[in-house]
């Protein structure tokens, strides 16, 4: 089963935990699967029209999804999804 690492600004919406597990052969399928369990992180990880929110990047494979198939990607069995927040700012 497919494992979510779940960044420190998400946890509270899946109990505080540090990863999630949950079942799909694609990365939408795993993250819909998680916000099945924890709805709240789904509020935060879709938008309403069921894309990814805009300042979530999500890794499979070291790989950013949206360079990938996006929410289409395949997951294979046992791999780790990363979550991580977009970061804002930088030099002047």
């Amino acid at each position: 089963m497919p494992t979510i690492r779940i960044p420190t600004l998400l946890r509270p919406a899946v109990g505080g935990v540090a990863r999630v597990e949950a079942e799909g052969a694609t990365i939408g399928e795993v993250l819909a699967g998680a916000a099945a369990l924890h709805p709240e992180f789904g509020d935060l990880v879709f938008e309403s029209d069921g894309s990814l929110k805009r300042f979530l990047a999500v890794f499979l494979g070291g790989r950013d999804v949206r360079h990938l198939r996006g929410l289409d990607t395949p997951v294979p069995p046992g791999a780790e999804i990363i979550i991580l927040p977009a970061a804002a700012g930088g030099a002047r």
